[in-house]
């Protein structure tokens, strides 16, 4: 019988829930859970996680029920973020929380979505899906009776805010609109990293994305084995699997080529983050904000390799011309949502005529763009087809 996993104990540096630095409104603290898991059970259950199930990152979500959609993706990101967090001696329940809550911010058909209202809303002060995340979870989500957003942590909040590293304006720029929005802000320091839990989930994204695109790219037929036996690391991962099992069918090489490619990730992180610890020796969840660099890496190597892959898949999936057309087809779809809403504002529902201003300023555009970066890619091809078709009932 092989040996056991034995769980390493808890890394002094590791987010501590019995001294999180607590919440913005005061709330009795849970007989039963943790502050971190009180706040991954809070992100389960808002409704921007719901709508995750229909919304996608490269494939629309009406084109197959097979495809990743920002809901799986994320409980993607969160296994893979927990599996590491436990080696590591971190905070489990915390790096699951910001896996889960990483995407929320997304608008329908991923970045094209956010392409067109960015450029929407450049006289309005822009669009950022990491903005919009922290707007969410601090004013959209409207539950509780005393305060609006979902009141998470401090270390929660830092962690979605800072999982790509500290957020500092680009010279004379100000920050995006829902940092500054946030009355909290300056209480979450910009200018350090995030804690290790946080790093942890921003890598395990990478992890996830990148190999998982490789999966949906493969199965949409739009990408082919052959083609990736040409790349370093994952052609070594496809070849290794195709000659020790001769006749394998595509489906199992596929699964077991990506998976071993997950364990390469994950691996090179674990070698590269401990020799970071060793180096560093950080004492507390502050030395490593406080680091001049980020704590949890991958290898040189590893980065080199990433950017090969990356650069493959931009070229033959994300820019293939089926994919294309499809997100051109979305990007039209949302420029003309967002402009008929902003000039007929009396188009959205009931409960946003009411937050409105006038039509086409800057108060009524942050609804008009709000309500359609909540939208799933099934209800913005539905409003659409609404708003647009005469063969369709209002």
């Amino acid at each position: 019988m092989s040996e056991l996993f034995q769980i390493p104990p808890r890394a002094s540096f590791a987010a501590d829930p019995l001294n999180s630095r607590g919440r913005l409104f005061d709330q009795e603290v849970s007989p039963t859970r943790t502050p971190y898991q009180r706040d991954r059970d809070r992100v389960i259950h808002c409704t921007a996680f719901r709508r995750l199930k229909h919304k996608t990152q490269v494939f629309v979500a009406d084109e197959d029920d097979y495809y990743r959609t920002r809901l799986t993706h994320s409980l993607e990101v969160a296994q893979i973020a927990r599996s590491i967090s436990r080696v590591l001696g971190l905070d489990e329940d915390l790096a699951e929380t910001l896996a889960l809550g990483h995407d929320l911010g997304h608008p329908p058909f991923g970045h094209a979505g956010e392409d067109v209202l960015d450029e929407a809303m450049k006289e309005f002060e822009g669009f950022d899906h990491n903005a919009q995340t922290l707007r969410i979870i601090t004013h959209m989500e409207q539950v509780y009776p005393g305060f609006d957003g979902l009141n998470l942590t401090w270390e929660t909040l830092e962690g979605i805010v800072k999982h790509n590293g500290p957020v500092v304006a680009k010279s004379g720029e100000e920050l995006p609109w829902a940092f500054r929005a946030f009355e909290g802000w300056d209480w979450l320091q910009t200018h350090t990293f995030a804690g290790a839990e946080a790093q942890v989930a921003a890598l395990a994204d990478d992890i996830a994305y990148n190999n998982h695109d490789i999966d949906d790219g493969l199965r949409s037929g739009l990408i082919c084995i052959e083609q990736l036996l040409e790349l370093p690391m994952v052609g070594t991962a496809f070849r290794n699997v195709l000659d020790q099992y001769p006749g394998l069918s595509k489906n199992r090489v596929i699964r077991e080529a990506v998976r071993r490619l997950i364990g390469y990730w994950i691996g090179d992180l674990l070698n590269e983050t401990r020799a970071n610890i060793e180096k560093f020796k950080p004492k507390s969840a502050d030395d490593v904000r406080n680091m001049d660099q980020p704590l949890v890496i991958f290898s040189q190597e590893m980065e080199q390799n990433i950017a090969t892959l990356r650069s493959f898949l931009q070229e033959k999936l994300y820019r293939h011309y089926k994919v294309n057309g499809t997100r051109n087809k979305s990007k039209r779809a949302v420029r003309q949502l967002f402009n008929v809403f902003l000039h007929d504002p009396y188009l959205l529902p009931p409960e946003k005529q009411q937050l409105i201003g006038k039509p086409a300023d800057a108060k009524t555009a942050r609804v008009v763009c709000d309500h359609i970066a909540a939208m799933t890619d099934t209800f913005a091809i539905e409003e659409h087809k609404r708003l647009f078709s005469l063969d369709v009932g209002l």
